[in-house]
């Protein structure tokens, strides 16, 4: 049997409430967390196996959205690391760095990396926002330990079937710690997305609901430094702190060592030829005529039962917008883009790299480290190992052209911006349906910064109606077209922090009717200050105008950090408004609902870039 689990970085709303997950019996403020309910269906998707087909072997990727943000737990899971991090980032490192010591994780003579020009200095800070970003790491810990609690539960259940020391489980994550809370973190991520300016005071209103449903936060960027002790920088670069993980190996029946550290350098690829040499297997040319690409990786199986054993992987290739390393037998050289932090560039990540910029990049731009001596990259050797620098220049390029990696590419908005295959022409109008699936984002209406209205082809019953007829996002941002207490509304969401709102002076009669939800520019967007466009919002019955107000200022780039579903006759997720209870399932009759976006699209992409290079 093989188990994989991995912590991801996908972007989930671990408190969501999508009626995809079909078994659910709670609400989020009942204690209902997407993690519970992946590893319910996990051990039955198990139990299923195993009572059809009992002797045959099960590959499972159980990959949860934890502890990925935002940070979902239970109050009680935080509130057990009360004070535990009330000393800050730095002395958080020295603990864990000592522990690391401790366990043989890091060699005895490692040393811990700089503190960070980017982290703010703890004891510099005022008590309020100590006591904030303390709160905020409690909550990570929190979620952490309720991850490691429910996949504690799915192995159980391979107790409980007799196949736990048969099954090899691997359980890694998947980068470096996340630095997209920013110097401050976040109550909502959203904020960042659209350019809104982070409030510590809006953050410290919310402290004590900090992991509730009420929230999409993300801790301050200290704790993800902290998170990557003892190495240097976070994820989206390529110094180890980016790009080095924890990696857990056990397999009773297979590898007789127990509770031992293996130090070989090894990384995610080698994870199925490893898999492949345990089983004596060959991995296949072709499956059903189709010829399969070569597995790029190496067998780490030989570390199991000896301790010296030496890698087989002695290179590898790292990039990330510009950002470049390469490992190979003891030494790593990075080229940091734009630069070894953003203090010190002046700047962040996703500039683009010009060819002449390339060459002085190459030219005097890459460091070099020796980490078999040096484990967390404290040391830079370049001036005295000038020919082995260039040796590893040279191998990267090698790597980099053998995988497809070149031309090296550090662009930002041209990247994200040049045109893609998509399923359908482009169009200025869409048509949903109720009862379909939800729309991503990406394949659906965008109606930001334009004109653009909302018809709905309904029937009303005599004893009238009342739910949601369209919705596009969640809590954290978006807007819903819906009916309560007879009364036609619509709510814009501007990132949880205001609600635009416009109702119908008269109740919907029964009938036939066309509702409608027009939004008529009235001014231009202030994107870089987080403010899409001002609007006047009107409601129509047919042709009759039944209310209108002016909103002055709407979400400028995304309705959340995956862009938010749309939804036809119900609101499934994370509700827009908190003015009703998910899914809102509308009671009338939907025949159809056009969302007409032919107004013309103010855009600003480098935004646009930010926000879908977050998702990565």
């Amino acid at each position: 049997m093989v188990f994989w689990a991995a912590t991801r970085t996908n972007t989930i709303l671990n408190w969501c409430t999508t009626t995809t997950l079909s078994s659910r019996k709670k609400t989020p403020e009942e204690g209902y967390h997407l993690t519970e309910d992946l590893v319910d269906k996990a051990i039955g998707f198990i139990a299923d196996t195993k009572q059809v087909a009992p002797n045959k072997p099960f590959f499972m990727y159980f990959c949860p959205g934890a502890v990925h943000a935002p940070h979902h737990v239970p109050k009680e899971w935080a509130d057990k690391y009360q004070g535990m991090f009330d000393d800050g980032w730095d002395a958080y490192r020295e603990k864990v760095f000592a522990r690391q010591k401790e366990l043989g994780i890091v060699p005895q003579d490692a040393e811990l990396s700089r503190h960070d020009p980017d982290v703010q200095d703890w004891d510099a800070l005022p008590e309020e926002e100590r006591k904030l970003y303390a709160r905020m790491m409690e909550v990570f810990a929190g979620f952490l330990e309720h991850t490691d609690f429910h996949i504690g539960r799915l192995l159980d259940f391979l107790k409980v079937i007799g196949e736990f020391d048969n099954t090899l489980i691997m359980v890694i994550s998947d980068n470096g710690a996340s630095a997209e809370g920013g110097p401050t973190g976040s109550v909502n991520e959203s904020y960042f997305f659209n350019n809104v300016p982070e409030s510590v005071q809006d953050n410290r209103k919310a402290i004590d609901d900090l992991g509730g449903p009420a929230y999409f936060n993300h801790y301050a960027w200290g704790w993800t430094w902290a998170g990557n002790t003892p190495f240097r920088r976070w994820k989206r670069e390529t110094y180890r702190g980016g790009v080095s993980d924890p990696f857990i190996v056990h397999y009773p029946k297979g590898i007789e060592a127990k509770g031992q550290v293996r130090t070989q350098y090894a990384h995610a690829i080698d994870m199925v030829p490893t898999v492949l040499d345990l089983l004596d297997r060959e991995a296949p040319t072709s499956i059903k005529g189709v010829s399969q690409a070569p597995i790029e990786g190496v067998s780490f199986a030989q570390t199991f039962e000896d301790a010296e054993a030496p890698s087989k992987h002695n290179t590898q290739y790292f990039e990330m917008l510009g950002h470049r390393s390469l490992y190979h037998n003891g030494w790593r050289a990075v080229c940091p883009w734009p630069g070894p932090s953003y203090t010190e560039a002046g700047t962040g990540f996703g500039n683009p790299i010009s060819a002449e910029k390339l060459t002085e990049l190459d030219a005097t731009n890459w460091e070099l480290y020796h980490v078999d001596e040096d484990f967390a990259e404290n040391h830079e050797v370049s001036a005295e190992n000038r020919t082995k620098l260039i040796e590893m220049i040279a191998q990267w390029y090698v790597e980099a052209g053998k995988y497809n990696v070149l031309p090296v590419d550090g662009r930002g908005v041209e990247r994200i911006m040049e045109e893609r295959p998509t399923i359908a022409v482009a169009r200025t109008s869409y048509t949903y349906y109720p009862g379909t699936q939800p729309v991503p984002a990406p394949a659906g209406a965008n109606v930001m910064n334009r004109p653009h209205s909302i018809t709905a082809d309904v029937e009303i019953p005599e004893e009238g109606a009342e739910g949601v007829i369209f919705s596009h996002g969640g809590s954290d941002g978006g807007y819903s077209l819906y009916m309560k207490d007879g009364v036609l509304h619509y709510v814009h969401n501007y990132v949880a922090r205001e609600y635009f709102r416009v109702e119908s002076v008269d109740k919907v009669p029964a009938g036939h009717h066309q509702l409608r939800f027009e939004f008529e520019v009235t001014g231009k967007p202030d994107i870089p200050a987080g403010k899409g466009v001002p609007g006047r919002a009107q409601l129509y019955f047919g042709d009759k105008l039944v209310g209108h107000t002016d909103f002055p200022y709407t979400t400028p780039m995304t309705f959340g950090v995956a862009g938010g579903a749309l939804e036809c006759g119900r609101d499934s997720g994370s509700p827009v408004t908190p003015e009703y209870a998910p899914p809102f399932e509308f009671t009338g009759t939907i025949h159809s609902v056009t969302v007409d976006v032919s107004g013309e699209l103010i855009k600003d992409t480098e935004a646009e870039m930010r926000a879908i290079l977050a998702r990565q």
